[in-house]
């Protein structure tokens, strides 16, 4: 898989501290210049639906099983890798220094009719919900929310520079 990006948080002065490696798999669902996104209240942004890779479980999988429980996506099918996203994060426990993350972002297909999230309880305490959203909206939210909240989480670059990738390569060129 092509690396997209790889990034190392402002706040990390040392690479070679202790690392925590987390790997998981992210779903760009288009129709025309909409996204299916995840909303959350609490970092007011904009996400492409996705999580952790369970272990014995491979990305494929897991981004559709993510895919599933977080939108309530059918008949996830026509799945083509896009690209991998890596990051190193300040990780905040006392088990490790650095979160390493590994973003695997595959674009699929779903049926028009979503079923009902099965949302964590983390997921819900943030006010997740699944949105159809014009990707230029999520944009232009995303970077509005990045220069002017405190609120604001650190994937949110991730994935405002995912849509914006998203937007050259796959609505340009159609």
């Amino acid at each position: 898989m092509r690396l997209l990006k790889s990034t190392v948080h402002s706040d990390i002065k040392d690479l070679s501290a202790t690392k925590f490696h987390r790997k998981a798999a992210r779903a760009i669902v288009l129709k025309n210049d909409n996204i299916l996104m995840l909303y959350t209240a609490r970092y007011h942004d904009y996400t492409l639906p996705g999580g952790g890779i369970d272990d014995g479980e491979d990305a494929i999988e897991g981004m559709k099983r993510e895919l599933r429980e977080e939108t309530g996506a059918q008949n996830i099918r026509d799945i083509q890798s896009f690209g991998l996203y890596e990051e190193f994060r300040p990780w905040y426990k006392n088990d490790c220094d650095i979160m390493h993350m590994e973003s695997y972002c595959y674009v699929c297909k779903i049926d028009d009719e979503l079923l009902q999230p099965e949302f964590e309880s983390h997921e819900i305490n943030n006010g997740m919900k699944p949105v159809w959203m014009n990707i230029h909206q999520a944009i232009e939210h995303n970077e509005h929310t990045m220069a002017n909240s405190a609120k604001k989480g650190m994937s949110i670059e991730r994935e405002t520079f995912l849509l914006k990738l998203i937007v050259e390569e796959l609505l340009e060129a159609a």
